[in-house]
């Protein structure tokens, strides 16, 4: 692999502490195909109606077309599992047509970021799963020609009067829900199929758009839903996807029976759900072994009999403690699998890959995340399970801190303030897990602050679909609420983010629980 074809930046990415040559010997050798000298653009043979997102289509060959033209591109990505799986996507893409491709990784988009970007010397940059939201702050580059800009997102645009004029790749622009319906892997994957110089030839890509999606928490009991449910399809067409239905708590390839229970907390069930001796006696209760080999099992080392016995007293207890109906069901769903990948690793269930990403990125390795999603099983797959075993205890830490310390309760939201006792880069994901947990309420919007500097703030926002069905918009609340205090924030409606100066945390709670209360129509407010 060249290092003038593919090569990671040292310089533009504050999260990439390796070198250059560190960060290609994570690398695989092999995988990224290498394509002919590069001839003129032409799109390949494919009639819109076979496209993903076909929506999308006319504003994804008019990007691919632009990339194509260029020498060289820079493609910036989020840090989390949707923006490595973008990225991942992009680069394979770009790499497969022969065109040059550096790549650098970043928390937030402002805009000491992007004048940093402009000053850097890239004619052409690819923004993969944020840009959108700073359409206004690329923009003035685009005209004084520091650089061209393409952008495959599907966060809230920012408010611009050239937004259709640039190379803006976004589902809500064409009424597509970037929230639930397309990731913005899935938009990636949009323009890399717009790229192929053959049919079909980035089809392999679309485990890739699955996982980024999953990782979005763009999944439901009843699998991906809207232009999602294509790119399932090219994906299990391409021989790289699997769908099943089968039980839906997290760690079905790699946990052990007692720990899939005891940590499933999507559906609560009363004397299981975190309740390990709970677990140890209903376990004991079923007639078929619990070990091997002296170690305990997984739910994917049991038989298809001994799963149904399972589900079965599972399904019993759920009824018999008054756990409601329709979380009952919310126990079995579509899953998917990568069917490349090893039976019992972080890699061959979609959720568990994509859990592994945020375990890379959140922790400033989103090379290693990169170099797993380019299909490197050696030193970036032994590195990012060290991170994931670090991560998952993170986050259990600071989950119990949350139900330890509590929520302040407003008229329509609640928050903690984690200060430096929780990382800024998993703070979101606690605020997510925490929601509904014990103690934590599942009605109201969630607000969670972390120290992101000594004069500034990150703020997450989360959400139920219950409360979006109603009303509930927090991209909005704060992007509004953000700016009115002199910072800046955006996402989408069930999850969202900010930063804020330090000193403004009560005035920008205050506007935030205005807004949750009007758009939920409160009499409060």
């Amino acid at each position: 692999m060249s290092n003038e074809k593919y090569r990671f930046s040292d310089r533009t990415c504050e999260h990439n502490r390796v070198s250059i040559e560190q960060s290609l010997r994570l690398l695989p050798s092999k995988g990224v195909r290498m394509m002919t000298p590069k001839l003129p653009y032409m799109a390949a043979d494919v009639v819109e109606s076979e496209r993903p997102v076909p929506a999308l289509e006319p504003r994804a060959t008019a990007a691919a077309a632009h990339l194509q033209s260029a020498e060289a591109v820079l493609l910036i990505s989020h840090i989390d599992a949707d923006g490595l799986s973008s990225a991942a996507i992009a680069a394979q893409a770009l790499q497969r047509a022969e065109i040059s491709c550096e790549v650098s990784f970043a928390k937030q988009l402002d805009e000491n970021k992007i004048s940093a970007i402009a000053n850097a010397e890239h004619d052409t940059v690819l923004f993969t799963d944020f840009g959108s939201g700073q359409l206004d702050l690329i923009e003035p580059h685009i005209r004084t020609g520091a650089f061209s800009a393409v952008v495959a997102d599907h966060h809230q645009p920012a408010n611009s009067p050239t937004t259709d004029a640039l190379y803006h790749l976004n589902p809500l622009c064409v009424g597509i829900d970037g929230a639930a319906e397309l990731s913005g892997a899935g938009t990636t994957y949009a323009l890399a199929r717009a790229l192929e110089a053959s049919s079909r030839q980035n089809c392999d890509l679309a485990a890739l758009a699955v996982i980024g999606a999953v990782g979005d928490m763009q999944g439901t009991p009843a699998g991906l839903s809207g232009a999602n449910e294509q790119i399932v399809t090219e994906a299990i067409e391409a021989g790289v996807l699997e769908s099943t239905t089968d039980l839906l708590m997290y760690g079905r390839q790699t946990r052990p029976l007692p720990k899939l229970l005891e940590y499933a907390g999507d559906v609560q069930i009363p004397g299981i759900t975190s309740n390990s001796r709970g677990v140890n006696e209903f376990l004991s209760g079923l007639e078929f072994p619990l070990r091997a080999d002296g170690e305990w099992r997984r739910w994917v080392d049991l038989t298809r009999e001994e799963r149904q016995i399972l589900v079965n007293n599972l399904l019993r207890r759920a009824i018999s403690t008054g756990v409601p109906a329709d979380r009952i069901n919310d126990l079995i769903g579509e899953t998917y699998i990568l069917s490349n990948e090893d039976s019992g690793t972080e890699l061959r269930d979609v959720s568990e890959f994509s859990t592994l990403l945020n375990a890379t990125a959140r922790y400033e390795r989103a090379d290693v995340g990169l170099a797993v999603c380019l299909g490197n099983r050696g030193a970036a797959l032994t590195r990012a399970q060290t991170l994931l075993r670090n991560h998952r205890q993170n986050l259990s830490e600071g989950v119990q801190w949350v139900q330890q310390e509590g929520t302040t309760i407003e008229t329509n939201l609640q928050w903690f303030d984690a200060g430096n006792q929780i990382r800024e880069t998993i703070i979101g994901i606690i605020a997510g897990m925490s929601i509904g947990s014990e103690d934590i309420r599942g009605d109201l919007p969630i607000l969670a602050f972390a120290r992101q500097s000594e004069s500034m703030l990150k703020v997450s926002a989360r959400g139920s679909y219950g409360l979006v069905n109603e009303g509930l918009d927090l991209s909005a609340v704060m992007s509004k609420s953000a700016t009115a205090v002199g910072g800046e924030g955006g996402g989408h409606d069930i999850a969202a983010g900010a930063t804020i100066p330090v000193d403004k945390k009560a005035n920008f709670l205050q506007h935030a629980d205005g807004q949750i209360g009007t758009q939920l129509h409160h009499e409060d407010h």
